[in-house]
């Protein structure tokens, strides 16, 4: 039988080569959502300025199950404790800090930043002293050659360095150069004692990097420095080592992750679609050699072992070679989501065996149901009834068919009620309200049979009153050959669902984004520090400038409150009211000020506290506070932070001071004017630049496009598929009628007739599957606007919409019309004829 089956794919090439390319294109794209998901399970990152460190002990970068957004800094005491273990040749703390270098008061290199660093760590680095001597003292700096150059600085002249909020002027000691393939970020050193004055935090380090002694294993000293830091910081080898160097790395783990979970097991469900029913249809066309197998002898039971090994051949042979492909698109799609800062670039990219295994199986499991129940009817039909029926479509509607449909189509109904019940609004909700409409599809894919002649039915009286004899042999097939309508429907439904759905979804999470955030900042004027942040004072500064009405810091993080990912804003309570639209209930927002805080009335209810109360908060770099609530103000769903002082607040980011400063015209003021004084007040500090409020909506905006990107990139990977789908089936059906196209055209019909009658046929296919594909796409779309923007509409232009069916109507023409029109081009004789 293997025999048998080798020959018939050497033979059939043709026939089978839409059934390869479903299985290899959809195992290679379900290895590479899998290798995506691997990579955000692992998140490991190699390590770029702490290379020659084969351990490295930092801050916990969790705080239980949930991740830090900011620097988690340890006790400069577990240096000597970690130095103390056998087998440590030397342990040296590390610190870092935003440090830029100025030249004319502006920054120097390119938008990337510097952070300078205590001499000391240089030996954990891969920067070597090229020319003059170590920072002895306070006021000396050794620069990378990078920055010195474009600084334009050399050993012993002097440079203005912005850090801290001020800026001081400090002697070149040396210049560094880099050494490896290691890319760290521009890099100053200072001297021990001044390094750790510059970076504050109250004396804590980043970082220890430890140096075995000789000969001592890794494996075992680490577990020997584990024990000594006794769960006071994290120690990290190997691959995972770079993530000290990564605050806040570990908060982007769940984004990669819910990521590739939405969309696998979108791809899942897609890919076993579209194989399955590409194998179907493959095995439907060869009813008549199935039936002549049958009458000239073959069992059932030789004819099921027959297909089965077919298919067991493609299916190996599909996706062995998908691997190298599947690698190269994981690998390419983990690349958009770094270029777009989802995910930091020194993560490294994973595809392990489950990855490769997930594939594979999707698309086996796959072609082996679909071998199964398209096989067994060919295989058990009596050999006289299989040559009667291998010209018709035979009986398609069956039981077992209808509770799957229905399975998909409630299970889809489902989610999406649920997505507009139960959901709320937030990084999750997609996970439910994208794979509705994909489960719908497939259900209505099932029933497509019945459907589509249930809908010929009704479009029958205007097709025939516009279409003449082409359209009445169109309709004439329509109904006689409603299975293989089917077959042409269902994949451009799912296709229409999938692309209309998600592009929608991602259109109206933008639109509300950034229209809730542009409605909530009240400011005419932000000042923006590129230079490490504002040291206090600056904002009474503003405040004091002519025209000004209210002046409020500002410093943006993320916190956790029971466990709940909770946005935090850190605000002046002297202009906070002005400058956001935060409308107090009750208390007073110019309490804010000390160990407080202020959020909305149902953040109140849903923690369960009111005024006076203290609200537990974990900080972005995990540090434990319970600040007292001194005001609820009136809730904004679409914008919910709570509200501390930004004094509290920015020790515990990763800069440490506030990078923005929101100030408000008084009534009456010249705002041109205004906006002079505050560019001449930024001109006295370095590294400032004043924008107006539509610089905070862009830069929220700029977030937002971060996954707009990756999401568009899988998208078009996912309808790339269901497009080559398309094709497949299209191509397949049409080449499959050559014949009947022979016999038209020797009965007398003409090829403009017969090019009318399938131009008629595409049309009501195209009809039948925009109306099924938007119906399926309203499982997603509505319930996702419905919670997101309290609207059955979704954002965005129609022309996205007119775009999915435009392009569905090319191809849907293309891959009839165009190998008609070569098919004819060969004698209609030869055609009747020829196999």
């Amino acid at each position: 039988m293997w025999a048998l089956a080798f020959r018939t794919l050497k033979f059939r090439k043709t026939s089978f080569i839409a059934t390869f390319v479903a299985m290899f294109l959809g195992a290679a794209i379900v290895m590479a959502c899998g290798g995506l998901m691997e990579t955000g399970v692992r998140m490991n990152a190699e390590p770029q300025r702490l290379g020659r460190a084969p351990i490295v002990v930092t801050g916990q970068q969790k705080d239980g199950s949930s991740a830090l957004t900011e620097r988690n800094r340890i006790d400069a005491a577990l240096v000597d404790r970690v130095g103390a273990v056998p087998g440590v040749r030397k342990a040296i703390g590390d610190v870092s800090f935003p440090a830029t270098v100025l030249a004319d008061r502006k920054p120097v290199g390119d938008e990337s930043a510097s952070y300078g660093h205590d001499w000391g760590s240089a030996q954990l680095t891969p920067y070597r002293l090229a020319q003059g001597a170590t920072p002895a003292r306070p006021g000396e700096v050794v620069l990378d050659a990078g920055l010195a150059k474009d600084a334009g600085a050399s050993v012993g002249s002097r440079v203005d360095v912005a850090v801290g909020g001020a800026t001081h002027s400090y002697r070149v000691a040396g210049i560094a150069t880099q050494q490896g393939d290691a890319n760290p970020d521009a890099a100053l050193f200072f001297s021990a004692a001044e390094a750790r004055q510059l970076a504050g935090a109250n004396g804590r380090i980043d970082s220890i990097g430890v140096l075995p002694g000789p000969g001592t294993d890794v494996s075992s000293l680490t577990t020997a420095v584990t024990s000594a830091v006794d769960g006071k910081a994290e120690v990290l080898t190997g691959e995972r080592r770079g993530l000290a160097e990564l605050p806040g790395t570990m908060a982007s783990q769940r984004t990669v992750v819910i990521l590739a979970a939405i969309f696998g097991s979108s791809m899942v469900l897609i890919v076993m679609f579209g194989v399955a029913s590409t194998v179907g249809l493959s095995l439907q066309q060869r009813s008549r050699e199935m039936a002549l197998l049958r009458a000239i002898g073959t069992t059932s039971q030789q004819l099921r072992r027959m297909i089965v090994c077919e298919t067991a051949v493609l299916s190996v042979a599909a996706t062995a070679l998908a691997i190298a492909p599947g690698y190269l698109i994981g690998k390419a799609l983990f690349g958009v989501l770094t270029d777009s800062g989802v995910v930091a670039s020194a993560i490294v990219f994973h595809e392990g065996w489950m990855p490769i295994a997930v594939g594979a199986a999707t698309a086996i499991v796959a072609a082996a149901a679909a071998t199964r129940f398209a096989g067994r009817r060919a295989a058990r039909t009596e050999p006289v009834a299989a040559l009667a029926e291998s010209a018709t479509d035979g009986r398609w509607f069956t039981v077992p068919r209808l509770l799957l449909a229905l399975f998909f189509i409630v299970n889809g109904v489902s989610l999406s009620v649920v997505t507009a019940t139960v959901m709320e609004d937030g990084p999750t909700l997609a996970s439910t309200a994208g794979p509705a409409s994909v489960l719908f599809s497939i259900g209505v894919a099932m029933l497509a049979p019945g459907i589509a002649k249930a809908m010929v039915a009704v479009l029958r009286p205007p097709i025939r009153l516009v279409s003449g004899l082409s359209g009445y042999l169109a309709l004439r097939n329509a109904m006689t050959s409603n299975v293989r309508m089917a077959g042409a429907v269902a994949p451009i439904v799912m296709l229409i669902a999938i692309a209309t759905g998600t592009l929608y979804m991602q259109s109206t999470e933008d639109d509300v984004s950034a229209r809730s955030y542009s409605e909530n900042v009240l400011s005419d004027y932000v000042l923006d520090s590129h230079a490490g942040g504002f040291a206090p004072g600056v904002t009474d500064e503003v405040r004091h400038r002519p025209g000004v009405a209210a002046a409020s810091e500002l410093v943006t993080t993320r916190g956790y409150v029971d466990g709940a990912d909770t946005a935090l804003r850190g605000v002046s309570a002297d202009g906070v009211r002005q400058n956001l639209d935060v409308r107090p209930v009750s208390g007073s927002l110019d309490k804010l000020r000390g160990d407080t805080v202020a959020l909305s009335d149902q953040q109140a209810q849903t923690f369960g506290v009111g005024l006076g109360d203290k609200l537990p908060v974990v900080l972005g770099d995990g540090t434990h506070v319970s600040p007292k609530v001194v005001a609820l103000y009136t809730d904004n769903p679409k914008q919910r932070y709570l509200l501390l002082p930004s004094a509290v607040l920015a020790p515990h980011t990763t800069d440490g001071l506030p990078q923005q400063i929101l100030v408000k015209a008084a009534p009456g003021t010249d705002t041109a004017k205004l906006g002079t004084e505050l560019t001449s007040l930024a001109a006295g500090r370095p590294g400032t630049e004043v924008t107006d409020r539509s610089s905070l909506s862009g830069s929220n905006n700029q977030i937002q496009q971060i996954l707009v990107s990756a999401n568009y990139t899988i998208v078009a990977m996912i309808v790339g598929y269901a497009a080559i789908t398309v094709v497949n089936t299209l191509v397949a059906i049409t080449r499959k009628r050559r014949t009947e196209f022979g016999l038209q055209r020797l009965t007398g019909a003409t090829r403009a007739q017969v090019m009318g009658m399938l131009t008629v046929e595409g049309a009501l296919v195209a009809i039948i599957a925009t109306v099924l594909g938007t119906i399926a796409s309203a499982m997603t779309i509505v319930p996702y606007s419905l919670v997101k923007n309290d609207s059955l509409l979704p954002s965005g232009s129609i022309g996205i919409y007119l775009g999915i069916v435009g392009g569905s109507l090319l191809l849907i023409f293309g891959a009839t019309l165009y190998p008609t029109w070569r098919g004819m081009r060969t004698p209609p004789i030869e055609t009747v004829t020829t196999a």
